[in-house]
């Protein structure tokens, strides 16, 4: 056995040799520890067979340290597992599995090369692996950006009990993972959906007139049934009176609209308000097809783009993934005329539209409004806008100085400037949502609901 390590040593290129071994603090700890030692022999003349006795078995302890860690060839192995895919903003979990090879209990320092959107530089898991063992290693990671992460190589620093050198080993090639909108939040809210009493209590049921209606079934006349749905073909075939069933049609179209003009691009806990937008619209999508409704997306800036039309098919939730995919922001300012233009174009049915965007003042509305409510009069349009959770904090806290008086005072403002937004809109008959980042999704999913339950499409 020891012959074949050696020969496995020996058969090492020694430019590989070298470049795969380092020294712990604990070789420069001795090593320091030695030279005070000779340094103080000076002095104390006594102290020099201890030195040099100290220095030969420190010397011997590291090269049979190099030996055990290089003596064998196939030492630790690695591998990483990723996901198919990131979900955007949630905490995805990333794999790594390693194998000792060696039958000696290993030290071992793990290393993963990270995508630069992580900006993380002291990435370092440490584990302890049994001689012949087999260990996993669990880490999480959370992006904040949509788009391509490639992850480069895997690297392995290990070292033995006696810890003065380590051994690199590092695995793989470079892999890349794409970044969706939130799939992972579609799970959350799956329950929301699953069937009709999913509704917030205290919504009143209205009976909704003039809608289309669909064929159910046939059953037997009672008193009360209009006479007009009698089936006569059925009455012939049974000797009774036999009528049609119809019930409300249920299918409505719904469009989720992504303004992705530069009011977006405002951060909040490291996402964007457009990716929160984008990450509710693929819920509510998901919610609407499970209701039954068609779901539709498209996103907007200087022209509409990234146009989904509203189906209740199979794959309709594949399709609105993949256009949201790769949606960002051009940092300019939002057409909302170009956007009436291609509503009126592409969408002829009267269908709830849901508009992601961000008003700061209420002259931007006012600047914006006529548009709106021509919308407004051939759908049902709601708007979709967002609190400034920061200012919406300075709010409550308590003033101790002149600037954090105007501060305060600021803040203020701009918060009742929203609620005169809310208020402006209602005037008009559009229907709004005010909301924090963070509750975007929910609040978004009640108001559907509540238009649904309410029957006013």
């Amino acid at each position: 056995m020891a012959k074949k390590q050696t020969s496995e040593f020996s058969r090492m290129p020694v430019v590989q040799f070298f470049k795969n071994l380092f020294l712990n603090n604990r070789f420069f700890y001795a090593m320091f520890g030695i030279i005070v030692l000779f340094v103080l022999s000076f002095i104390f003349p006594s102290l020099l067979a201890l030195s040099k006795f100290l220095l030969f078995v420190f010397a011997v302890l590291v090269l049979v340290d190099v030996f055990v860690l290089f003596g064998t060839k196939r030492g630790i192995e690695a591998s990483r597992e990723l996901p198919e895919k990131f979900s955007n903003g949630d905490e995805n979990t990333i794999a790594v599995n390693l194998v000792n090879g060696y039958s000696l209990k290993m030290y071992c320092s793990v290393i993963d090369e990270l995508p630069m959107q992580f900006q993380q530089r002291n990435f370092n898991k440490r584990v302890i692996i049994s001689g012949g063992k087999k260990e996993q290693l669990n880490y999480k990671v959370r992006p904040v950006e949509r788009g391509e992460y490639i992850f480069g190589l895997l690297h392995v620093y290990t070292s033995s009990k006696i810890g003065f050198a380590m051994r690199r080993f590092s695995f793989g090639e470079s892999q890349m993972v794409k970044t969706y909108p939130s799939f992972l939040q579609l799970k959350k809210y799956d329950l929301i959906s699953l069937n009709q009493s999913s509704l917030q209590f205290g919504i009143k049921k209205i009976r909704r007139i003039g809608n289309s209606f669909e064929f159910e079934q046939i059953k037997d006349y009672v008193q009360g049934d209009n006479i007009k749905d009698i089936n006569w073909k059925a009455t012939a075939k049974r000797n009774q009176l036999m009528v049609n069933q119809f019930q409300d049609e249920k299918s409505q179209q719904v469009y989720s609209i992504i303004d992705k003009g530069r009011v977006m691009k405002m951060p909040f806990e490291n996402l964007s308000l457009l990716d929160y937008a984008i990450n509710a619209a693929l819920v509510i999508s998901s919610v609407v097809v499970r209701k039954q409704d068609k779901a539709g997306i498209f996103s907007f800036s200087k022209k509409p783009e990234n146009f989904v039309v509203a189906e209740r098919r199979n794959a309709q939730m594949n399709l609105i993934q993949e256009s949201l995919y790769n949606v960002t922001t051009d940092y300019s300012e939002s057409d909302f005329g170009n956007l009436y233009g291609h509503i009126k174009r592409k969408i002829t049915t009267r269908s709830l539209l849901l508009l992601y965007t961000n008003f700061g003042s209420l002259d931007a509305v006012h600047r914006q409004m006529n548009y709106l409510r021509a919308i407004n009069k051939s759908h049902m349009l709601v708007v979709v806008f967002f609190k400034n959770t920061e200012l919406e904090s300075l709010k409550t806290q308590e003033a101790k100085n002149t600037q954090e008086i105007f501060d305060k005072t600021i803040a203020e403002k701009f918060s009742y400037d929203k609620k005169l937004i809310v208020a402006e809109l209602n005037k008009f008959g559009i229907q709004t949502i005010l909301t924090e980042p963070q509750n975007l999704t929910i609040d978004t999913i009640n108001k559907y609901l509540e238009i649904k339950a309410k029957g006013v499409l």
